[in-house]
């Protein structure tokens, strides 16, 4: 999609500072960061939110989360949020299905 930001990324039309890629996922730093770790983790093929592509592509989102892990792991001890925003009421300001790796230590919420 030509106005989807994200797909611009996925197409290299816009920079990022991407910390993983695979064939099906990019993973690149958020531009406002709410936490010292906050990196996103979207899917190159684009699908409106999570729940659209556990539908179309359940193996992208497996790959997603194996992805979100590796992050974690490498940037945050292993221990992590993985957060989703589904529609413009929740927060979802880029309609590209996209997860938010952020270190929950500095974001002062309980489990």
């Amino acid at each position: 999609m030509t106005d989807c930001i994200f797909c611009r990324i996925v197409a290299g039309e816009i920079p990022a500072d991407v910390v993983a890629r695979t064939d099906a996922v990019i993973a690149f730093r958020d531009i406002a960061p709410k936490a010292p770790v906050h990196v996103l983790v979207v899917p190159m093929r684009h699908e409106p939110n999570v729940a659209a592509l556990a539908a179309a592509a359940p193996e992208v989102l497996a790959e997603m989360a194996a992805v979100a892990q590796q992050i974690a792991d490498a940037e945050c001890g292993g221990e992590f949020r993985w957060i989703f925003n589904t529609g413009a009421a929740a927060g979802q300001t880029v309609f590209h299905a996209h997860g938010h790796v952020m270190n929950s230590g500095s974001l002062g919420w309980d489990a």
